[in-house]
């Protein structure tokens, strides 16, 4: 007999009102929230960063093919990578099918990452994506957009990553560490000092009479919301049901 509580439909339907005005109020905020993300001033972007595309080298002017606006998912790996970050895979997974409207509404979307081309090509046949993946491998591109640092910052506690500074590595990162860090290194075939020297994100950008400017980035819990996978969770009976590390790559599950 379940534990969980019961009631009638009349009962249920009660409670469901109830929660639906803060569901109201919730997407409310959200609104306001996403005028507030768009009314912030926008940096003007001089560097001249390099990329290796499926088609060649390119710009950063030229990753927006037309568009007036460009949407970058900063995608874990790294050259040292064998594999993408199970994470970003995960969140990854969705891209496939919404590119193509973004593209169909003045907004061009690009994973980037640092690991060469031909490392990200061949992940990418092996998980069946079609979105666009760029190499940022030589650019100074994830270090100016704060996902990538050095292994001295880690230690010396100089890494600000979402927007605050986080405490130095802890000695045991750098051996046998235990705990989801390390299972996801190890699914990356690195070590977690390793692995987390990368890290996720999104940023923003929009072309503006031939300027490119940045607009946005987040990190971190701020990507939840477009982690396809745990917006379903969120809404299933048993939430997230989480006690540890349990998603994988998608061709890494027993097929049951």
């Amino acid at each position: 007999m379940t534990a969980h509580l019961t009631a009638t439909r009349q009962e249920w339907l009660a409670a469901r009102l109830d929660l639906l005005e803060d569901e109201k109020e919730l997407t409310r905020r959200s609104d306001e929230l996403a005028l507030r993300r768009q009314a912030l001033p926008w940096v003007r972007i001089d560097k001249d960063y390099l990329f290796e595309t499926d088609e060649g080298g390119a710009h950063l002017a030229d990753l927006f093919k037309g568009r007036s606006q460009l949407l970058v998912y900063h995608f874990m790996f790294g050259p040292d990578y064998t594999a993408g970050c199970p994470s970003c895979s995960s969140i990854a997974d969705g891209f496939n099918g919404f590119v193509v409207h973004l593209e169909n509404h003045d907004v061009a979307f690009q994973a980037i990452s640092r690991a060469p081309l031909a490392k990200l090509q061949a992940f990418k046949q092996r998980m069946g994506w079609t979105f666009p993946w760029a190499s940022s491998f030589g650019s100074d591109f994830n270090r100016d957009f704060s996902v990538l640092f050095t292994e001295e910052q880690q230690h010396e506690g100089g890494i600000e990553y979402n927007y605050r500074r986080e405490a130095p590595l802890p000695q045991r990162l750098a051996g046998k560490a235990e705990g989801p860090v390390t299972e996801m290194a190890a699914m990356t075939g690195t070590d977690a000092a390793t692995f987390t020297r990368d890290r996720p994100g999104v940023s923003a950008f929009v072309l503006d009479d031939g300027v490119v400017y940045h607009t946005y980035s987040c990190y971190a819990r701020g990507l939840d919301g477009l982690w396809g996978m745990f917006q379903w969770l969120d809404r299933a009976p048993k939430g997230r049901n989480e006690t540890g590390f349990w998603w994988r790559h998608h061709d890494k599950y027993g097929r049951g």
